[in-house]
């Protein structure tokens, strides 16, 4: 999974709706044509991981599995 630098504003960040209130531990993520960016809300500037489409895709599969 590549690292990249991109700029925060060309990137519409959201946050799972799974956050604890005190959001203290959050991940990030944004949607963009190659894939999804994804950071941690304490460090919000770059580089942020970077993955395929494909690969975000299984990552919720597998989640919504193990619940």
């Amino acid at each position: 999974m590549p690292v990249v630098s991109r700029s925060t504003t060309e990137s519409a960040w959201f946050k799972s709706s799974y956050s604890g209130a005190n959001a203290t531990e959050c991940l990030e993520a944004a949607f963009i044509p190659s894939g999804v960016l994804v950071r941690d809300s304490k460090r919000p500037a770059p580089p942020h991981l970077t993955v395929s489409a494909r690969a975000w895709a299984d990552f919720l599969t597998a989640t919504r599995r193990s619940r």
